[in-house]
């Protein structure tokens, strides 16, 4: 940053950007030589090297509570307690969370599938290249099938795929091909009351796209985990009105497929 910039920056900018962050650091040094003096007077001083080089200054954590990702936290936990419930010989997962599917291994078999494999290596579980666009399944086959947090990308460029404004439909229908009449999908999408893109990063659809979109299915249950902590958890069966005031909040489909 220029000199004229930052004297033209509007004054609460200076404040957040330069101003915080100095006396932070200010405040982190002076923690980092109280902490010197408490060792160096401890009953085991040294136990451990102190040294500048080692920083690993973590400056926004003295918070009231314990902070999160509400989408993640709660779409996954949903979506571990329906395959709880099923209690699938095999669960097959798209792309999803990480955490998910290592977690649920713990109870029932996984098979994990994305286009760039991750190495990762846990009893129940095993990790495939897949693509979403052409699902290494026969159709009709698949018992219990997750894609959470994943189509709402497809065909924006974000990862390098191709831009494609019908590619979440393109996936869907795949997602939809492959389950075997009963069987279930865990599908979960970012919902508001106006669907939009917010380039590239994602859709936000409405919960009646969503379900236009998988006219061979019933759901089984939704819920809706609001954008704000304020207006509740992981709510099962929410509003219309609810919905209609959401702008990023995230929609949990149970679908099972007819016939």
């Amino acid at each position: 940053m220029t000199l004229s910039t930052l004297l033209t920056a509007p004054l609460d900018w200076v404040h957040h950007h330069i101003m915080v962050p100095r006396r932070q650091r200010a405040a982190f040094r002076q923690e980092f030589d109280t902490f010197q003096q408490l060792d160096a007077a401890s009953a085991h001083p040294g136990r451990f090297a102190l040294d500048k080089k080692n920083w690993y200054p973590c400056l926004e954590d003295k918070t009231t509570d314990t902070g999160f990702d509400r989408h993640y936290v709660y779409h996954t936990a949903w979506a571990a307690r329906i395959v709880q419930r099923i209690q699938p010989e095999v669960h097959v997962d798209i792309s999803s969370s990480l955490y998910f599917c290592s977690l649920v291994s713990a109870f029932v078999p996984v098979r994990f599938y994305d286009y760039r494999p991750p190495l990762l290596s846990l009893p129940n579980l095993t990790c495939e290249r897949g693509d979403l666009m052409a699902l290494p399944f026969d159709t009709d086959s698949v018992e219990s099938l997750s894609c959470m947090h994943v189509v709402e990308h497809v065909g924006l460029g974000r990862y390098g795929d191709p831009m494609d404004p019908e590619g979440d439909l393109k996936a869907i229908a795949e997602l939809s091909r492959v389950i075997r009449p009963g069987g279930s999908l865990l599908f979960v999408v970012p919902l508001a009351g106006k669907p939009h893109v917010a380039f590239n990063a994602h859709r936000v659809y409405s919960k009646g796209q969503v379900l236009a979109a998988f006219p061979g299915f019933n759901v089984e249950e939704f819920a809706l985990i609001p954008a704000s902590a304020q207006q509740g958890g992981l709510i099962v069966s929410p509003s219309d009105a609810q919905l209609q005031a959401e702008s990023y909040a995230c929609g949990c489909f149970w679908l099972r497929k007819k016939g």
